[in-house]
């Protein structure tokens, strides 16, 4: 899959920090603004526990995850939308990501400083989020100076466009992000259209001192994050960036050990990957055969040909039929022929709607 999410953030917040622990490629990492100029690529697996159980079950010669694309995107400061400090550039490789992974800072700590001198999360989304509603509301004014004359003129389809940059233009005007706002299916392709930053579906990272992992639930820059959120009706995750770059740098074993002392049952970057898959709308199914167990990723609501074309064009091309088996019913019965004994083996067509955890096997012919 091609999608990807952006961290992004305020200068020094752990931005690059939680960037070089999900992937450990060294995005650059200091106590200054800007460090991070161009924006860095990650690939991570996505955690899932059902490719375990099913390697156990059919012990293939190799096991492949599914993987997702994270991008460190450098610190944004008020007046971007207006280019100040490097605003035009970061803008730009925001409008290239599918989702936004707002990394909050909720830690004090006198050693790194704020860039506005003062730990108020509330103050540093707003001043994201507006930056990224100006930018919009330029993309917007632009488009109705195009169209205006067309939609004075009666054109339908440039009155029906007016109509939606109308609406969106006094959203921005009130502060309020294009996500907020609700749209007929028709009005959902033109403002798909506009490439809009606000558009695009937000997770907020809440990062907390390494002592505050624990009590994050006390913590009072954390609960003024997740009230926020939830107006936006966006989610929240707590992390500590220094705890999970201490965990990056650990085996498997030596990462439960080191969960197991902490008191955490799951890694901030495991909870942060599947949040951002979940936010992305994707799923995953599997293949399973004695060469190799994989999982893939897909966007919810695709149908069984679209899911073989992940795989390779000609499967989706020359498509027949899936042999199908939920992970559950494949695991309840033991193996893929005690699962066909209980009749939980389907032939699926060309109109089945692929589920998450859909154990497959492509039949195609070109």
């Amino acid at each position: 899959m091609a999608l990807t999410a952006g961290i992004v953030g305020l200068p020094n917040v752990g931005k690059s920090t939680l960037f070089n622990a999900i992937t450990q490629a060294g995005a650059e990492s200091a106590n200054y603004p800007f460090c991070t100029i161009d924006p860095n690529v990650g690939i991570v697996e996505v955690p899932d526990y059902r490719l375990g159980k099913l390697t156990e079950l059919v012990k293939p010669k190799k096991t492949i995850p599914t993987a997702f694309e994270f991008t460190d995107i450098a610190g944004i400061v008020k007046g971007a939308s207006k280019g100040e400090g490097l605003g035009n550039q970061f803008l730009s490789h925001i409008r290239q990501v599918d989702a936004i992974c707002h990394v909050v800072r909720c830690f004090e700590d006198e050693n790194i400083t704020h860039v506005s001198g003062s730990v108020d999360p509330i103050s540093d989304i707003e001043t994201i989020n507006l930056e990224l509603i100006l930018a919009d509301l330029e993309t917007v004014i632009k488009r109705m100076q195009r169209v205006e004359k067309m939609a004075r003129q009666k054109d339908k389809e440039a009155v029906a466009e007016f109509d939606v940059l109308t609406k969106l233009k006094d959203a921005f005007e009130e502060e309020k992000p294009a996500r907020s706002l609700s749209f007929t299916d028709d009005q959902e392709k033109l403002v798909k259209g506009l490439h809009l930053l606000t558009s695009k579906p937000i997770l907020y990272v809440a990062n907390v001192g390494e002592d505050e992992l624990l009590d994050a639930d006390t913590n009072p820059n954390v609960i003024k994050v997740r009230e926020f959120a939830e107006n936006e009706k966006a989610e929240v995750i707590v992390i500590s960036a220094k705890v999970e770059s201490e965990i990056a740098e650990l085996d498997g074993e030596e990462k439960e050990m080191f969960l197991e002392e902490l008191g955490i049952a799951e890694s901030g970057l495991d909870q942060l990957i599947k949040a951002t898959y979940h936010l992305l709308g994707l799923a995953t199914y599997f293949t399973a055969g004695e060469q190799e167990v994989r999982a893939w990723t897909f966007v919810k609501g695709i149908k069984a040909p679209q899911a073989a074309g992940i795989i390779h064009t000609d499967f989706e091309r020359g498509f027949i039929r899936a042999e199908t088996v939920s992970y559950d019913h494949l695991v309840d019965a033991g193996s893929m022929a005690g699962a066909k004994e209980k009749g939980n083996v389907r032939l699926e067509g060309k109109d089945y709607l692929v589920k998450d955890g859909d154990v497959m096997h492509f039949r195609f012919n070109v």
